[in-house]
């Protein structure tokens, strides 16, 4: 499965690496977006995908304030899912997931993947 990571970091402190790794280690194809691209850790940080790529499930770790240039990209990958982690929650946006035919959820990534309810 194609998941974009928006907010990635290649900082192991932060949740996003962490999600990076456990999506990695369960198979997945990561694709780790933030506002700065990054060469200098265990995968490339971009600023866009790459034209082929198409996201199956994006999740998210950016608040509610950094999303705004996100969304309209994110409502054009018209991906199957979106993920809001804790302190990402944002009812704006998620209304317009729903009126896009875009599935959401609120829940935390990594719990997702380490009990088996990552679908």
């Amino acid at each position: 499965m194609k998941v974009f990571i928006i907010g990635a970091s290649h900082n192991p402190e932060r949740y996003s690496y962490k999600a990076a790794q456990l999506l990695l280690e369960h198979g997945h194809d990561i694709v780790p977006l933030a506002l700065k691209e990054s060469s200098g850790g265990p995968y490339p940080i971009l600023k866009d995908p790459s034209a082929t790529d198409q996201a199956e499930v994006i999740t998210l770790y950016v608040g509610p304030k950094n999303q705004t240039d996100w969304i309209p990209k994110i409502l054009n990958w018209r991906p199957r899912k979106v993920i809001f982690n804790p302190g990402t929650e944002n009812p704006e946006f998620q209304n317009q997931l729903t009126a896009a035919g875009i599935d959401w959820e609120e829940a935390c990534t990594l719990v997702l993947l380490q009990t088996g309810q990552w679908k």
